[in-house]
């Protein structure tokens, strides 16, 4: 893997920040007022202008000043350098549907892989005006205040996010289980719809631990590194090593993560599960 160092990778971070600022803006201009909104395949798999227009800001911002690296959009696709090693992924609404609904959760996430590893990221939250960024050895800050994870180290006093992926309705194998018996082993699980922002909050404290399937790598980027540099531990289910594009994670402050990948090893998939019609 390629050294970068801590002044390349801070004036990466500063480019994600222009551009995820710039994307909010968008966003906030959009909102309340969509007149386009449509499924991409999967039912509440939601796109809409207010999507494309965040994500056209983004690629701008970074044509501009990167235009070497390579792209991976949610709504794009892969864009430039194919062989270049430094991959930004973006996520430009992050909880479309919230945003659609005027569920005011959702965010911009811009995270850059090096050789696939997550080593800067910026989560902008426009409703709460939180801005969260991260690179690697430069740590982890909220509105430019370091943040770190949380110190609850007992699963029973701890408050967990998940979410359910977009396949929920065709498989067994769709967390609800999962949810049901961690919700009775914690202080609570929440679903917010939005994975970037349920990273940041293990980041800064206000969760304690975070896990969910079907998740792409633009929603998991930008997370990591900011979960990472605030002290916290990210890992597949099972503890081996995070793979990104293996769309599971398990992401916790590490004084509860062997405790909670424990009992999601236990957990096997509803099995009277049986498909909505079509």
């Amino acid at each position: 893997m390629i050294e970068y160092s801590a002044e390349q990778l801070q004036r990466y971070l500063e480019v994600a920040t222009e551009a995820a600022l710039a994307a909010g803006v968008v966003l906030q201009s959009y909102w309340g007022k969509l007149e386009v909104i449509e499924e991409k395949g999967r039912p509440g798999d939601l796109v809409t202008e207010a999507d494309k227009a965040s994500e056209a800001e983004i690629l701008a911002v970074l044509r501009r000043h990167l235009p070497n690296h390579g792209i991976l959009a949610e709504e794009s696709g892969n864009i430039g350098t194919a062989d270049s090693p430094c991959l930004w992924t973006i996520d430009p609404l992050d909880g479309t549907t919230n945003y659609a609904h005027q569920y005011p959760f959702y965010a911009v996430s811009i995270g850059l892989l090096i050789d696939g590893v997550p080593q800067v990221g910026v989560i902008f939250d426009p409703s709460r005006q939180d801005l969260f960024r991260a690179a690697r050895g430069l740590g982890a800050t909220c509105n430019r205040r370091p943040i770190r994870v949380s110190t609850i180290s007992e699963l029973s006093r701890s408050l967990l996010v998940t979410g359910f992926a977009y396949d929920r309705r065709e498989t067994a194998d769709n967390n609800y289980a999962e949810f049901c018996h961690l919700t009775h082993l914690t202080q609570g699980v929440r679903r917010s719809g939005a994975a970037s922002i349920d990273l940041a909050y293990v980041a800064c404290g206000r969760l304690d631990g975070y896990w969910e399937k079907g998740l792409a790598p633009w929603d998991l980027a930008a997370g990591v590194i900011l979960l990472e540099e605030a002290g916290g531990r990210v890992t597949a289910y099972d503890q081996k090593p995070f793979d990104i594009w293996s769309g599971r994670i398990l992401a916790t402050n590490g004084r509860i993560h062997q405790s909670v990948s424990e009992e999601l090893m236990k957990v096997t998939p509803l099995s009277d599960f049986t498909p909505s019609a079509k």
